[in-house]
């Protein structure tokens, strides 16, 4: 992707898909995100996450999006005419995330429709698969939203 290029509505196609760049999820990044917002013992205390389904401490599956909303704002979304999300419409926890991942996202394209009652703007759904160095799928999410075009007359 051009980074000095915004592609809009018109300029997305079905199939085109798009790589963020990674980033490493550390302990102490865990155990905050966690301790405000999802204070499950087996993301916050390595003591009582002998008594769950993990090992060691893992990431919260919100943090986990929220690690990939930030990927994929950054490295697609920023080179776009986005202008909102209208919901998620799938999300699928599949592997846990722990201290030291690197996760980095695709996005393809996977449905474009244009607006029945904007014509300035049309829905483009993304599925993003959310990967860890190993190249092990860790999150799924299939998100729509909408995307300016060029024209606001074209149908």
């Amino acid at each position: 992707m051009n980074p000095t290029e915004t592609l809009h509505f018109e300029e997305l196609a079905v199939g085109d898909a798009f790589e963020t760049g990674g980033r490493t999820v550390t302990r102490a990044e865990i155990i905050a995100f966690a301790d405000r917002y999802d204070p499950q013992p087996f993301h916050v205390d390595a003591e009582a996450v002998e008594e769950s389904v993990f090992d060691d401490l893992v990431a919260s599956g919100l943090h986990t999006m929220a690690l990939a909303n930030r990927l994929v704002t950054d490295d697609f979304y920023a080179h776009t005419s986005v202008m909102g999300g209208t919901g998620i419409e799938e999300a699928n926890f599949l592997a846990p995330v722990r201290a030291g991942d690197t996760l980095s996202v695709r996005v393809e394209i996977v449905g474009k429709r244009a607006s029945a009652s904007k014509p300035d703007r049309g829905l483009v759904t993304v599925e993003q698969t959310v990967s860890n160095q190993a190249d092990e799928t860790v999150l799924t999410l299939r998100i729509t939203s909408f995307f300016r075009r060029r024209s606001g007359d074209e149908r």
